[in-house]
């Protein structure tokens, strides 16, 4: 069964409602942009520049764009204002496109001597990566996978127990050794739970802040090493979970977390909620890192699977 099914109308429909205040925001932005003019000249272009960088899209990725547009305004000779939203729209989705960000649609990748996927989370307090792994757990469970959830952000209390809670909401093994424990220790135990259990997929928690990026380093170092002893290879996907509503925020998170460990996916969460959705593109252009969940609604499904086409089309509309 391919991951969280296909993407049908349903979840366009959740895109669309979750992306409605970035597109409102960033469409009635260019619209301003363009009024009274008919042709994109310097003015226009210095203008959509604006729109871009307080779009949270970001200043490098906002220059990249605005040059393509200029090499084709400079090509074309004469481009009309009107053309504008389409020649932007088609540049973001090139951009989406070249950037590493393929849209997931497969099964869960099957491993040696039927070793679990091991998922290790990564990310700030607060950015909702608990919830996250609750969703994702939800998600394989209903593809009729076997989940293990391991607890080791064990820096705080309330991450082991929101852990607990939604092992049991969504019906799912969990290890933990409460509050304090070692980290690597729980991981360690919790690939030998899984791997005694036939389990399929492995969701590791991790500690979302340390006093310094070295401490984070070595901690997610020693998880990484202990992992790897029980399933070679572990752990096969590392995502980091960002907070879109913090907008540029999010992307400096990605950059100091992508020194302290190889992060190799991204989950960016609470899109709803907030006009700054344009933090997507610029994170996928800047890190080359694949967007591969959003987070567009607090049920259950609505973490999906990050569809680029779809996306476009939410923030542009059809």
């Amino acid at each position: 069964m391919a991951l969280f099914g296909l993407f049908g109308k349903d979840k366009k429909k959740k895109l669309d409602q979750g992306l409605e205040k970035t597109k409102e925001s960033f469409l009635s932005k260019i619209t301003r942009t363009v009024v009274g003019k008919s042709k994109v000249d310097d003015e226009v272009l210095d203008e959509l520049e604006e729109v871009l960088i307080t779009s949270d899209v970001g200043v490098k990725t906002t220059i990249k764009i605005i040059e393509r547009i200029e090499e084709r305004v400079g090509r074309e000779k004469y481009v009309n204002t009107s053309e504008l939203q389409g020649i932007l729209r088609s540049e973001i989705a090139a951009l989406l496109e070249e950037n590493n960000t393929s849209d997931i649609d497969y099964e869960i990748p099957t491993h040696p001597e039927n070793n679990p996927h091991v998922i290790m989370v990564v990310g700030v307090n607060g950015v909702g990566k608990t919830t996250t792994i609750g969703k994702l757990a939800y998600q394989f469970k209903d593809m009729g996978k076997k989940v293990v959830l391991g607890a080791a952000d064990t820096f705080r209390a309330a991450a082991v127990d929101q852990l607990i809670i939604w092992s049991e909401r969504v019906g799912v093994k969990i290890v933990e050794q409460g509050m304090q424990a070692d980290p690597a220790s729980v991981a360690f135990e919790t690939l030998q739970v899984a791997k005694a259990q036939g389990a399929d997929v492995v969701i590791i928690d991790t500690a979302g802040r340390l006093h310094n990026k070295v401490n984070l380093m070595n901690e997610l170092t020693k998880i990484k090493r202990v992992m790897e002893k029980v399933v070679p290879g572990a752990p096969h996907e590392i995502l980091l979970v960002l907070d879109g509503s913090t907008g540029q925020n999010a992307y400096e998170q990605a950059k100091q977390f992508s020194l302290a460990t190889e992060i190799n996916a991204l989950a960016i969460t609470k899109l709803d909620g907030t006009a700054k959705g344009g933090v997507v593109i610029g994170i996928s252009d800047q890190m080359k890192i694949p967007v591969k969940y959003i987070g567009v609604g607090e049920q259950m499904m609505d973490l999906q699977p990050f569809n680029k086409k779809a996306f476009v089309d939410s923030l542009f509309g059809e």
